[in-house]
């Protein structure tokens, strides 16, 4: 089963029909990304509560310090909630709902007038173990349990899954078979005695990224016909393979005839309706693309610069060195130096 597919388009013919779905783009996007994730606070509120988050350049070092992007969320379980960024209308939250920042914008969420925030900061020794931090807190009203979380990935993410998505939106996840299920079990594993014991964590870090997989596939199912960008070129049923095809093997020297073929449409239909939904050609998207793989390549493995060149489809060095500069402003070999001397000065 791909990673985060949803057991219902499993059972689907359609999920294997000519090899691919709509998931296919989504699920290769994502493998090609290294994920972090964690559910770290479970909440529960009384009214009148309030408490804010901040940004994720101030959250990322402390929960997780090798991740670039920190997608922040939180679950509403029961009662209700609303929340708020900066330049955006607030959001009303109930039971079921999950809210996402998929840029880590700081945020407020609350339920009721007070100007008493929850003290975030005695949640930190917690955070910085890794652990699953717990409190109740507020006064004496309504009650609203909320379980908090992130994804962190790399921020070549920006450029895929994470393209053009709100600073901020809800999803229902109990509007979904998969996402009351997934709900269910969070709920069950937060409730433990222990939640802290061997292996609950990482269960934990598993239902996180299944949880935001989920809404993302939700969110995509919502969008409106016209909507454009990234999730949107993966949801079309014909781009959307195209868009999988070049994900899943980027290095294959790919023609727009090869593509349209295998796509099942024609090279006319396959560059029309990819500039029209990405705002580039499919071997642009794919050169880029390609780069983004190869900066990844330099800063987590030892593989020379000519077979990193090979990795993502250049036949040469110095084509990949020209390609890589224009993109970067600067050659792979000084990029891979910088890049690890920032990551010597973050430690």
């Amino acid at each position: 089963m791909p990673s985060g597919a949803r057991p219902e388009l499993i059972e689907s013919p359609e999920f294997f029909a000519g090899g691919f779905s709509w998931m296919d783009a989504l699920t290769e996007a994502m493998r090609a990304v290294r994920l972090t994730s964690a559910l770290f606070f479970n909440g529960e509120f009384s009214a009148p509560w309030r408490f804010a988050t901040p940004a994720q350049d101030k959250v990322a070092p402390v929960v997780s310090p090798d991740s670039e992007r920190l997608v922040l969320f939180h679950l509403v379980i029961d009662g209700v909630a609303t929340a708020r960024t900066d330049g955006h209308d607030d959001v009303a939250l109930e039971a079921g709902d999950i809210v996402v920042f998929p840029q880590g914008d700081a945020h407020e969420m609350w339920n009721g007038r007070t100007s008493k925030l929850f003290p975030g900061a005695r949640l930190l020794p917690q955070l910085a173990k890794g652990e699953l931090a717990a409190e109740k807190w507020g006064g004496t009203g309504a009650v609203t349990k909320i379980i908090c979380g992130y994804l962190g990935c790399e921020r070549h993410a920006e450029g895929s899954f994470l393209s053009g998505l709100p600073p901020i939106f809800k999803i229902n996840v109990r509007s979904s078979p998969a996402g009351a299920w997934i709900e269910s079990a969070i709920r069950h594993c937060v409730s433990e005695i222990d939640p802290q014991r061997a292996g609950r964590m990482a269960v934990l870090a598993k239902l996180a990224e299944t949880l935001f997989v989920e809404t993302l596939c939700c969110y995509i199912d919502e969008l409106p016909a016209e909507r454009t960008g990234w999730l949107a070129t993966a949801r079309d049923p014909k781009i959307g393979q195209a868009l999988a095809l070049l994900h899943r093997d980027p290095a294959r020297a790919w023609t727009l005839p090869d593509l349209a073929r295998e796509s099942g449409t024609s090279r006319t239909v396959l560059v029309d309706r990819f500039v029209q939904l990405m705002g580039e050609s499919p071997l642009a998207y794919l050169a880029r693309w390609r780069l983004q793989l190869a900066a990844r390549r330099l800063t987590t493995t030892d593989r020379k610069v000519l077979q990193v060149a090979y990795d993502v489809g250049y036949e040469s060095e110095a084509a990949f060195s020209r390609a890589f500069r224009r993109e970067f402003g600067v050659p792979p070999a000084r990029y891979r130096r910088e890049r690890k001397a920032q990551s010597v000065r973050a430690v």
